[in-house]
């Protein structure tokens, strides 16, 4: 990317500055300091010339930083006006499909994207109004032209893995694959997301780790905490329970789940009981399933799990564990 910029920019210097036969002709730096005509030429020439290249450039970056600025608002202010239409409240269920967090994702990747826009235009204006400065002081910019050309190609080869990160990373902001505070699986990496730069994602995983994962080696991504979550749980019953009975059980202990104050508010939808999910050879499992907010569905499982287990020893249901039986031969 770095090298395109490079050549580009060299390209189009060429292109719209004529070469001077000598170094410094049009300055003449060598005339009569003490002449006043020749400090009113230097004055309305070059400097002059310089200034008003300085001011445009000014004037241009200022015009491209408000209308990008203008551009990450807009898509903010459609973002909240997306939730104000669906009549989104705080409460977990009315907030499906358009919440408060997938509006803040798409207000941070618009800040991202409108930050990247304002840094690549901020250095071609430069880059061009410093190669029309150079061009004013009469500077040969034949050769800065030709070793900028090189510079740019050695750049383009040597850089390939760099400008693949990079436009990996701008396809995965445009396309929210995932954001900060994100559960996400990458294959050898897997965790919680705590940036997302343009060359590199950092996650830190449950054991503390931090994984550092170039963008561009990114070939697939399992996010487990985009828009909402389902917490999954496979409950297995002894072959003489009575099935119905069991049934029951779950779905009492999920609607109270599903009616605390503290745990119904990370619940989007009422839970269900599936059914028989496999016949083991131990057991026989049983899947109850709870849409969750993003991310909440382990604490959410880890609580009806304790309370599924108090509530079948209360019943006298059993959850059957593998045993083995030991043959002890006298010999």
């Amino acid at each position: 990317m770095a090298g395109l910029v490079i050549s580009t920019l060299a390209i189009a210097a060429a292109e719209q500055t004529p070469a001077p036969t000598d170094l410094v002709e049009p300055v003449d730096l060598e005339g009569d300091v003490t002449d006043v005509a020749w400090w009113v030429d230097l004055a309305t020439g070059p400097v002059l010339r310089t200034v008003a290249i300085l001011a445009v450039a000014v004037v241009a970056r200022f015009v491209l930083t408000r209308v990008i600025r203008g551009l990450v608002k807009g898509l903010s202010k459609a973002a909240e006006t997306d939730l104000s239409k669906a009549g989104v409240t705080e409460t977990a269920r009315e907030s499906l499909g358009t919440n408060s967090i997938d509006v803040q994702r798409r207000q941070t990747r618009a800040t991202t994207l409108g930050r990247l826009l304002t840094n690549v235009g901020s250095v071609v204006i430069w880059a061009i109004a410093a190669l029309m400065i150079l061009g004013e002081w009469g500077f040969n910019l034949a050769p800065l032209v030709a070793g900028a050309g090189i510079v740019g190609i050695a750049l383009g080869f040597g850089a390939q893995t760099l400008v693949a990160d990079f436009l990996s990373g701008v396809f995965m902001l445009l396309e929210d694959q995932y954001g900060v505070g994100d559960v996400v699986d990458m294959g050898e990496a897997s965790g919680v997301v705590e940036d997302v730069g343009l060359r590199v994602t950092r996650l830190r995983a449950v054991d503390g780790v931090v994984w550092y994962v170039r963008n561009g080696e990114v070939v697939r991504v399992g996010n487990m905490s985009q828009n909402w979550s389902r917490a999954l749980l496979d409950i297995g019953v002894a072959y003489t329970s009575d099935l119905p009975r069991v049934r029951q059980l779950l779905e009492e202990e999920a609607h109270k789940l599903n009616q605390d104050e503290e745990w119904g508010a990370l619940l989007l939808e009422d839970p269900e009981v599936w059914g028989v999910e496999n016949l083991g050879p131990d057991s026989i499992v049983i899947r109850l399933v709870l849409k969750t907010l993003p991310g909440e569905q382990w604490a959410v499982a880890r609580e009806l799990r304790q309370r599924i287990k108090a509530r079948f020893d209360a019943e006298g249901v059993e959850i059957p564990f593998p045993q083995r039986t030991v043959w002890v031969r006298n010999t």
